[in-house]
């Protein structure tokens, strides 16, 4: 009901106080506090606290921040953002898969998708490359034995590249330096799985903790 009453008011139009909006929900204190975190996290509502503060009704947030740059969304940066969340859980355990497992097709699979990333960052298509990029990250995941990890990873994956509309800088952050060091780090990691290299490891938390975050962060 709070994300209802957030999206058929104007942004910035005063919704009322907690009390108030609970109390008009007819919810206890946690349901209505679980109300507000989901519409907070769809950039639906703002809490100003002080006088005249309370609830406030935003537009809902349309960018993800990628590193050095913006994703542009569609209209669900909040699913975009839960998706790269899980998506950086499970890519460790695709990498362990594909030490394990990967065969001469699929390291020639991984540097053809490795290439498109490449010609991408030549030609200075950043859109280009992050679609290249997760096309790479796929090739990864169909390598491993696992079919119930496979898909779930791969729905990941579709769903944020569903709702990618273009790929922007971040503020004044050089986006040209950051799209060469990422295809290096994918190069390396792209070696160390063809060379069974456990180092592979060490690459993919690098990559999980230098790549996406939120537009919060």
């Amino acid at each position: 009901m709070l994300a209802e009453m957030a999206s058929a008011a104007e942004p910035g139009e005063r919704l009322g106080t907690k009390d108030e909006l609970r109390s008009a929900c007819g919810v206890s204190v946690g349901t209505f506090n679980e109300a507000l975190r989901i519409a907070q996290a769809r950039g639906l509502v703002t809490v100003r606290s002080g006088p005249g503060g309370g609830l406030f009704a935003s537009r809902q947030s349309a960018m993800v921040r990628l590193g050095n740059s913006m994703l542009a969304l569609d209209d669900d940066a909040a699913s975009v953002e839960e998706a790269v969340r899980l998506r950086n859980v499970l890519d460790p355990l695709l990498v362990e898969d594909a030490l394990a497992h990967v065969s001469a097709h699929g390291i020639v699979e991984l540097r053809g998708a490795l290439e498109q990333m490449k010609l991408a960052a030549d030609e200075g298509d950043d859109t280009a490359f992050v679609r290249a990029n997760w096309v790479l990250h796929a090739r990864i995941a169909e390598i491993s034995p696992s079919a119930m990890l496979r898909s779930i990873y791969l729905n990941l994956l579709e769903i944020i590249e569903s709702h990618l509309l273009a790929v922007q800088p971040y503020a004044d952050e050089p986006l040209r330096e950051y799209i060469h060091d990422r295809y290096e780090l994918h190069a390396a990691l792209v070696d160390a799985i063809a060379d069974r290299d456990p180092r592979a490891l060490a690459l993919i938390q690098e990559h999980n903790t230098t790549g996406p975050s939120t537009a919060a962060d």
